[in-house]
């Protein structure tokens, strides 16, 4: 597998940092995953810039430097990827944080783009959040297990049967941890 060379990752962690060409490749990038049928929330495509830009603005706004951190892979200047780091603010979780939302453009699967980015998520999560462990859950059926597996990561359950993308296609949602960050 080929490694995108020049890749630079950028935190943001407040909305105002997300400028109008930013927001569009966010969107942009967000609509050419899910319509090539990748598990990045929206399970139903095609989709277009009218379901995935509310979609988006509520993840943007939602930027916060204690609570939720988006992290841009971009290669050549242009967006190749993202995924948003969340934090529970009640206490009782407060030691861990939930990954959504991990995507790379489908012109640029296969580069380990989408590795760099779980793995600088780790670093922000433990080094900057002070967080023990990271959750997610991502739909079987598509490999994730295996790739989140390559990075560390143990499955800790399913629900079997939790997803219906069609009358004849019903999968598991599985539930994975990053402990030891």
């Amino acid at each position: 597998m080929p490694h995108e060379r020049a890749l630079d990752l950028v935190q943001i962690t407040d909305p105002r940092d997300v400028t109008p060409g930013l927001r569009r490749e966010l969107i942009d990038c967000w609509i050419a995953v899910a319509n090539a049928g990748g598990a990045a929330g929206f399970p139903f495509p095609p989709v277009s810039a009218h379901d995935v830009e509310p979609v988006a603005d509520e993840v943007v706004g939602r930027l916060d430097p204690q609570q939720s951190r988006l992290l841009i892979a971009k290669a050549g200047g242009v967006l190749a990827g993202w995924v948003v780091l969340d934090r529970d603010p009640y206490r009782l979780v407060q030691h861990w944080g939930t990954v959504h939302h991990l995507q790379t453009h489908p012109d640029r699967r296969g580069r380990g783009i989408g590795a760099a980015l779980v793995q600088e998520l780790r670093k922000i999560a433990r080094d900057e959040l002070g967080l023990e462990q990271l959750h997610l859950a991502a739909r079987g059926g598509e490999g994730l297990e295996d790739f989140y597996g390559r990075l560390g990561w143990r499955e800790i359950g399913r629900w079997p049967g939790a997803l219906r993308l069609s009358p004849d296609d019903t999968r598991d949602e599985v539930l994975m941890v990053l402990a030891r960050l």
